[in-house]
This record gives structure tokens, C-alpha cells and sequence, in this order.
């Protein structure tokens, strides 16, 4: 009977832990799709604006949204990154371990940088809040500033969650590039 129970339990708490990383999945690859708007609408604005330029003219805020398309492309491609373990690492030092070494080196990093990146994005939403009490706007197009700290916090917390499933996962990427 409690093998019975036991399996129970186990099966559903396989199938949340394939649901949350499918969800996960759907969540980077659609950040990284952001990412890479973002990078087009960069691309876009400044060509606007070049060619508006040589016909003596230019596009209005074209420094404002090329600075939140950048932030937005740099942020929203972090999870992404992370996923594909397409950082870049020192294998130097690293390949100098033995296998144990090695793992436990890399966890003793990973948990650091999900500190760091709680950390961090703890700070964003506190930042965030902050440009929206004192109503921070942008310099030519008056836009509000607090949801791009936002978001940054957001990709952040979503890296944190890659990480820790990177932590679950040695030696496995958990998207293919």
C-alpha cells in the first residue's frame, strides 16, 4: 500500500516538475524571441533615423528607444544565454580538477550567481519602484522608466529559475541552441 502511495506521489511530482519545465521552456524561448524584436527595432530606429538624417531631418527620441530597445534586448536575452550554457567560462582552472572537483566547483558557482541574480533583481523591482514614485521619464519622449526596471527584474528572477534548474541538471543544457 504505501508503494502504492509512494509512486502516487512521485508520478505527480514528475509530471509538476515536467509542466514547470515545459512552462519554463515556453517562457525563455519566448523571452529570447523579445530579444531578438528588440535588436530588430534597434536596427529600424536607427536606420530611421540616419536616412531622416541625410534628408535633413531626424527621428524624435531615436536615443530614447534605441536605449530601452537595448536594455530590453540585453535582458530579455539572459535566460536564453543561460539555458544554452552559452556563457562564456575558464576552463583553464577548471580542467585542472578531477570530476568531483569539478561538480562541486560548479554548484559552489551556481549557487552564488542565484544569489547574486536574486540579489539583483530584487534591486531592479526596488529601483523600479523607485522611478515610479518620483515619475522618472525619459529625456526626449517623456516615457515612463520604471517598467524597464521591471522587466530587467523580471528576466532576472526568470534567469534565477534556469539557474536552479541548471543546478538540478549538471552537465545538461536545458534548451539545445
Amino acid at each position: 500500500m504505501s508503494g502504492e502511495v509512494n509512486s502516487g506521489i512521485f508520478g505527480r511530482l514528475t509530471a509538476v516538475v515536467q509542466i514547470y519545465r515545459a512552462v519554463l521552456r515556453l517562457v525563455v524561448m519566448a523571452m529570447a524571441g523579445l530579444s531578438g524584436l528588440s535588436v530588430l527595432a534597434m536596427i529600424g530606429i536607427t536606420t530611421t533615423d540616419i536616412v531622416m538624417r541625410a534628408f535633413g531631418g531626424a527621428l524624435m527620441g531615436a536615443y530614447d528607444m534605441v536605449r530601452i530597445a537595448g536594455a530590453l534586448a540585453i535582458a530579455f536575452s539572459l535566460p536564453y544565454t543561460t539555458a544554452v550554457k552559452g556563457h562564456v567560462a575558464v576552463e583553464f582552472f577548471f580542467q585542472k580538477l578531477n570530476r568531483p572537483g569539478r561538480v562541486i566547483v560548479d554548484s559552489i558557482c551556481r549557487v552564488l550567481v542565484i544569489g547574486l541574480f536574486v540579489v539583483l533583481a530584487w534591486q531592479c523591482v526596488k529601483y523600479g519602484h523607485i522611478l515610479r514614485q518620483t515619475g522618472q521619464v525619459s529625456l526626449t519622449l517623456q516615457l515612463p522608466m520604471f517598467w524597464v526596471a521591471y522587466v530587467i527584474g523580471g528576466a532576472l528572477a526568470v534567469t534565477v529559475l534556469v539557474k536552479i534548474h541548471n543546478l538540478l541538471h549538471p552537465g545538461r543544457e536545458m534548451i539545445k541552441p
